[in-house]
């Protein structure tokens, strides 16, 4: 038998990109498949024995490790908590581990266990590690700054992957991106000059799909889709044809610049191809903001304006935006909140400035001093942590972040910008959703779900006006209601956990100023007092522990030892010290 190898993906945490909590209303497990780790699937050789267990739809067994000579994992900085748990896992059984993807490129240094890491990317290093480690010769570390020709690319292994767990399929055409903006680390592993596919690469990859059965949404994953605007334009004027063909099988959205706008020719065959969402780096209306970070493309446009003209084209705008820019003031969150309302932009993505590895920001940090946490940062739904120190006080920044994400994600807030969004798109024909069996299911979950939910005054006043205002996007209408009961969780679910982890604070800080009392007026005595009330305080940590929900315990569970820990600590120092002074 050949060398058998494990693909692993490691588990994403809730987050408002994971859709964890709308994916149940169409019955499926995860957004979309490791593209990467089956497009790695594709470049081993024919004699492999490859599996791929994606830990997002399915448990990673411990006879599935057995199984295996290799087991090769790839994450982005938000998986590393599951990666870690999975090369524990590894090296309890003595399975080697070979890592490669975002995250172990940027941060390999702070992994551990890992015995072969293959990085940057893998049509480069990959052929490498395998050479050596036919002849036993394998290295830790297989790196390189080649920025290797796309068209060398294989189809990824689509085989690997069962359709009924996911929503939608992914696919890449380029990598890479012409611009530098500062906080970025995309141009840092992939470059500013974007490499492309050739169309006929990426429709073949279309066939392979089509074939496979696969219908519906497709994300193209490019980092920057119009980077290379003479590419893409080829790309869609063979890829229209396809569509129509076809009888429009897929619908696509994508990430793309802001300046996609100023190209009303690319529009145009954006949307015949079947395009009808976009996500734009938008950032900030803030623009000195935009002019220290870099972001030139939207320094030279009407930011609103825009956005309307894409969607006015029938493109759904998703968006990006920062807080934490040096340039910030306290006003910065009323003005997002009021930026996202007018442009009606439901699916807005807001995060702390974090200095990613790498990157522009990361190095200017460092020279002045301001680095304070791990390259990966936190800036996840579980996690604010900041891995720098910020112009504005640390604590306003943080607060305002979590009032800004209250604000947005109140469900009249984000209703109105559905309705918005509802009058003014003017989807194509080839982009119109079209009512199938998955859409149905959703709908009728829906109802039953949100109709009952603590909005459900704000879920019908929507869907009766949306229904009313724009009848032939009823599927639009349905999909995004069910996308707000994600976003209103999620934002419900965060807030529940920084309250918990501000009370852990609070009652810590009551206990040090019991200590501090009882100290001053020397009287040993009072020490069972402190006792009952550190029971007190555990008991009520618990009980609002149990009340946090129960995809988000995890998170506090570091907190809660911290605090466990430091409330024992210092009684047991205080009850050595008393009978000292006395």
């Amino acid at each position: 038998m050949g060398l058998r190898v494990l693909l692993v993906y490691p588990e994403m945490p809730p987050t408002y990109w994971s859709m964890r909590y709308a994916l149940p209303f169409i019955g499926k497990k995860a957004v979309f498949p490791p593209l990467g780790l089956l497009t790695v699937a594709a470049m081993l050789p024919p004699d492999v024995e490859v599996s791929l267990v994606d830990l997002n739809v399915a448990p990673l067994t411990d006879a599935a490790l057995a199984a295996a000579d290799l087991v090769f994992i790839s994450a982005m900085i938000v998986q590393k908590e599951s990666m870690a748990q999975v090369i524990r896992r590894c090296n309890a059984l003595g399975k080697p581990v070979v890592a490669g993807g975002p995250y172990p490129t940027s941060c390999h240094d702070q992994i551990q266990g890992v015995a072969h890491f293959v990085l940057n990317e893998a049509e480069v290093t990959l052929p490498l590690f395998l050479e050596d480690y036919a002849k036993g010769e394998a290295k830790p570390l297989y790196t390189s700054a080649e920025k290797p020709d796309l068209t060398r690319t294989p189809a990824p292994r689509f085989d690997l992957v069962r359709r009924k767990d996911y929503a939608e399929m992914a696919l890449q055409f380029s990598r890479g991106c012409p611009y530098d903006c500062e906080f970025c680390d995309i141009i840092e592993l992939f470059g500013r000059r974007p490499r492309t596919k050739t169309p006929a690469q990426f429709l073949h990859e279309l066939e392979l799909l089509h074939r496979e059965g696969w219908r519906g949404p497709l994300f193209l994953v490019d980092d920057n889709f119009i980077g290379n605007r003479r590419e893409v334009k080829a790309l869609l004027a063979e890829l229209i044809p396809w569509q129509r063909k076809h009888h429009h099988p897929f619908s696509f959205f994508t990430e793309a610049s802001l300046d996609l706008a100023s190209d009303e020719p690319l529009m145009d065959q954006m949307v015949q191809a079947g395009f009808n969402m976009v996500f734009l780096g938008i950032e900030t209306p803030d623009l000195c903001a935009l002019k220290a970070a870099g972001k030139q493309q939207n320094l030279r446009a009407d930011l609103l304006a825009s956005i309307r003209t894409i969607q006015r084209k029938g493109m759904e705008v998703c968006g990006g935006f920062i807080v934490g820019f040096d340039s910030d003031r306290g006003d910065i969150f009323e003005r997002q909140a009021r930026f996202i309302q007018e442009a009606a932009i439901p699916t807005a993505m807001v995060g702390l400035l974090t200095a990613l590895p790498k990157t522009r920001l990361h190095r200017r940090l460092a020279a002045e001093g301001r680095l304070t946490g791990d390259s990966g940062g936190g800036n996840n739904t579980h996690d604010l942590r900041l891995n720098f120190l910020p112009k504005m006080e640390p604590r306003k920044l943080v607060d305002g972040y979590k009032h800004l994400l209250a604000e947005i994600y109140h469900p009249d807030h984000y209703f109105d910008r559905c309705l918005r969004l509802l009058k003014t798109l003017k989807p194509h024909r080839a982009t119109r959703r079209k009512l199938h069996v998955m859409e149905l299911r959703a709908f009728v979950r829906s109802l039953v779900v949100q109709t009952f939910s603590r909005y459900g005054w704000a879920y019908w006043r929507f869907l009766v006006k949306g229904f009313f205002a724009r009848p032939l996007m009823v599927p639009e209408t349905v999909t995004l209601a069910v996308k707000g009961h994600h976003y209103f969780k999620i934002t419900r679910s965060l807030l529940e956990l920084e309250s918990f982890k501000a009370s852990l604070h609070e009652w810590a800080q009551t206990f040090e100023a019991r200590l501090q009392a009882v100290a001053a007026q020397d009287v040993p005595q009072r020490l069972a007092e402190l006792k009952a009330f550190r029971d007190r305080a555990l008991t009520q940590m618990q009980a609002r522990y149990q009340r946090l929900p129960r995809d988000f315990r995890a998170y506090a569970d570091d907190a809660v030892a911290a605090f466990r820990a430091s409330l024992e600590e210092r009684l047991s120092r205080f009850a050595r010290e008393v009978p000292a002074q006395g």
